[in-house]
């Protein structure tokens, strides 16, 4: 009997309680992909509690994340991923795939066999796709949270040539944040010799209306890492990653565009 191939593809992530900007845009680009591709999607979340983005709440929020794969796994989604960029990579180099080799043994624990990522180390694999040496980033995060962001990227073999802090400490008030002030804001941004641009190193900074805008643009790669965390999304899944107007990294002409940054 020939196997049907699978059609429809439960998307599963961990999300911090006052996050409104992952079910959103995660659903926004996977809809827009629904318009031109047969693959159809359905989203499930399991939340962590957390207010304001500092390091002994995102330290607090990560202990929950191991309920909430355990919470997903009985949904038997296809992938699950984190939602939250900052709190990994402000616990030190590298540790997204603790957080990974964490989620996968309770998934499998309760019978899921779900791709797991994280948000984290989705970003640093998209830049990687993109070929990407050098870039220059902006996020919402007070100066030392930006600062631990850039160490981590850099320890991944990324130089971060510019960040920019906005230093917005409630994460609801940057979950609120207009996405096309980014496209003024970039101005402030030191672009040269950049191999891509991360619109917003945030998943909870909207930013999705202003990525294919800020790259039309400045005329290199833009990313975000809610399109990053996508681009894993479909690649775990074994998906074409082709999103309409989500950047580079989504477009269905990307090889074109990472020969450029090679």
């Amino acid at each position: 009997m020939t196997k049907t191939p699978q059609t429809l593809f439960r998307i599963g992530q961990i999300v911090p309680s006052s996050n409104t900007t992952m079910e959103t845009e995660i659903p926004a680009m996977l809809r827009a992909r629904e318009q031109i591709l047969p693959e159809r999607f359905t989203f499930h979340s399991s939340r962590m509690r957390m207010h304001r983005v500092v390091k002994e709440e995102l330290a607090a929020m990560n202990l929950q994340g191991l309920r909430c794969a355990a919470e997903l796994a009985d949904a038997r989604v296809d992938v699950m991923s984190t939602a939250c960029l900052v709190a990994i990579m402000a616990m030190g180099p590298g540790y997204h795939r603790q957080v990974e080799e964490d989620l996968r043994r309770v998934a499998r624990e309760n019978h899921c066999d779900a791709a797991i990522m994280t948000s984290a180390g989705a970003l640093v694999a998209g830049l990687k796709t993109l070929g990407a040496r050098k870039i220059s980033l902006m996020a919402p995060y007070m100066k030392p949270l930006t600062q631990a962001v850039v160490e981590y990227i850099e320890h991944e073999g990324i130089e971060v040539i510019d960040a920019l802090s906005f230093e917005i400490p409630d994460n609801l008030e940057v979950g609120r944040r207009d996405p096309m002030q980014l496209l003024d804001d970039v101005k402030r941004l030191n672009t040269a010799n950049a191999d891509a641009v991360v619109l917003s190193a945030c998943v909870q900074m909207p930013s999705l209306p202003a990525v294919q805008l800020a790259q039309d643009r400045l005329g290199l790669p833009v990313t975000s890492t809610a399109v990053s965390t996508v681009r894993q999304m479909l690649d775990h899944l074994g998906l074409a990653p082709v999103v309409p107007d989500a950047g580079a990294l989504l477009a269905a002409g990307r090889e074109a565009v990472s020969a450029r940054v090679a």
